[in-house]
């Protein structure tokens, strides 16, 4: 593992299944000196009681890992997520890197279609997967969105790729991507 990412270790925890992939793709994208982060779907953590939000490892906590990394590397982080509700959950884990990180309440197609400047770094993880095939074709329509704003080096971080990935993924290597890393979640995809 990359010794110069070892703050991440703090996010190892036991049921972050994702942890391992986090950190494969965030020491490829310390090696290409990425700085300009994209994520679809914020970290919204947990209902504990009726009104407390704690963090939630098994979904990945994806924000708190990007945001940390930004500010490591003077960064940028944009999280867009259609849910005000989540975006105010996210904001309140992240508070510790707020100068790094910029939240947008937006459907990910149409904030993705309007971005005006290159990702290096895009995760794509909006929309639950309760039902398969909507969230495979938004994945597919964000990735499509997108495509024109990523550069030769940009790294692109599918999760659930069981539930969500089928089409994004064809059409990527359809489209000259290869895949870097893959895991039972996720799968990760450059130039």
């Amino acid at each position: 593992m990359n010794n110069n990412l070892s703050f991440l270790n703090k996010y190892n925890n036991s049921k972050n299944i994702r942890f391992t992939s986090f950190h494969k793709a965030l020491s490829i994208a310390d090696s290409r000196n990425l700085k300009t982060f994209v994520e679809c779907g914020t970290a919204r953590g947990k209902k504990k009681f009726f009104f407390i939000n704690n963090l939630n490892w098994k979904d990945g906590m994806s924000t708190i890992i990007f945001s940390d990394f930004v500010k490591y590397k003077k960064g940028k982080l944009y999280s867009c997520d259609l849910s005000k509700k989540n975006i105010k959950s996210s904001i309140k884990f992240t508070k510790d890197f707020s100068n790094y990180i910029y939240f947008v309440v937006s459907d990910s197609v149409i904030f993705l279609k309007n971005l005006e400047f290159k990702i290096d770094f895009l995760y794509l993880d909006s929309l639950d997967a309760h039902d398969k095939n909507i969230a495979s074709l938004h994945q597919l329509n964000e990735i499509k969105s997108a495509i024109t704003k990523l550069n030769k080096n940009s790294l692109v971080l599918l999760d659930d790729k069981k539930n969500k990935g089928t089409l994004s993924i064809n059409y990527m290597l359809e489209n000259s991507f290869k895949i870097l890393n893959e895991t039972e979640e996720q799968v990760l995809l450059s130039y």
